[in-house]
């Protein structure tokens, strides 16, 4: 219950005034004047307490029992029938005989009034693979490269266009699913020759850390359909595993890892040239996995996952 910001009465004054008046301590003209209300206002609650007790006390709707006025059953069921084959207002007007606004109101009565209710959102699935390696997800990001601070720091777009022929470089991106340690490198393109690359330096390090990869993730990119790639995948005894189209959601460690990587690398500082930001990548990587507190780990990083010791410097930490 939301208590008006200028209530006199709450529910626990209103027992006390209604009591106050029952045992005879206060008459209803006195309680009024100590309560800050009108008899007609004592008289109402002193009653309501009398029949109902304490449950009485608390407010009660406003809306009427009966509107005489209201919209037919029969014919709000037929307006919502028409909605649910996906009519809008004006058509479902003509075809019951009522106004829109009447349709209006109905359809907001029964939640219908957006066409995505009609077809509620599915239901999040959240899925984690419990071994290290058991699944990997790649992706990539393009970047513009530039050769000054760029516009997202300056505000000044003058001569930021990559039809200079400053160009692009493409991150590619590795992420594994159960421990969310990330891999990462810069290629000058996306094609099926980086990606390979990508991925094998990716298994690579996994290896290092004493994991070994049995699957991979990767979307409908064009290197990744690459008859090149299911090749370099079945060579490192990988299962390679597609998303559904247009669905970047079954992917979303991946998308999630690109989001703090711009945040947190890419646009964190104004970097004098792409080269520079190349440069810091590496650095950044190795925070992620080994320093930066994972909001899924229970503030843990990444690597806690793997059960390495964290001051095992000669072979792991650097």
């Amino acid at each position: 219950m939301n208590i008006h910001q200028n209530a006199r009465l709450t529910p626990v004054r209103r027992e006390e005034m209604a009591l106050a008046v029952i045992a005879g301590q206060l008459s209803k003209a006195q309680a009024a004047r100590a309560f800050g209300v009108c008899s007609k206002i004592v008289t109402r609650w002193t009653d309501r307490f009398l029949a109902e007790g304490r449950e009485g006390m608390q407010d009660r709707s406003s809306r009427p029992k009966m509107i005489p006025n209201q919209t037919a059953e029969p014919l709000a069921g037929r307006i919502i029938t028409l909605r649910r084959q996906r009519l809008c207002g004006r058509h479902i007007a003509l075809q019951t005989g009522v106004s829109p606004a009447t349709v209006s109101r109905v359809l907001r009565r029964a939640g219908l009034s957006r066409l995505r209710d009609l077809a509620p959102a599915e239901p999040i699935v959240r899925y984690e693979y419990r071994e290290p390696g058991g699944l990997i997800h790649l992706d990539i990001k393009k970047l513009g490269r530039f050769e000054r601070v760029g516009h997202r720091i300056t505000g000044d777009r003058t001569g930021q266009s990559n039809g200079r022929g400053v160009g692009w470089e493409y991150v590619h991106i590795c992420i594994d699913d159960a421990s969310r340690i990330a891999v990462t490198s810069i290629y000058p393109d996306e094609k099926a020759v980086s990606a390979i690359a990508a991925l094998r330096s990716a298994v690579a390090y996994y290896q290092s850390l004493g994991v070994t990869v049995t699957r991979v993730m990767t979307d409908n990119g064009s290197c990744y359909k690459a008859k090149t790639f299911a090749t370099a995948c079945k060579a490192l005894n990988l299962k390679h595993i597609r998303t559904k189209p247009y669905t970047p959601k079954t992917n979303g460690k991946a998308e999630r890892f690109i989001q703090t990587a711009l945040r947190e690398w890419a646009y964190a500082c104004a970097y004098a040239t792409s080269d520079q930001r190349k440069t810091r990548l590496p650095e950044w990587t190795h925070m992620y996995n080994w320093h930066r507190p994972h909001g899924s780990l229970n503030s843990k990083p990444p690597i806690s996952r793997l059960g390495q010791p964290m001051d095992n410097l000669l072979r792991f930490h650097i």
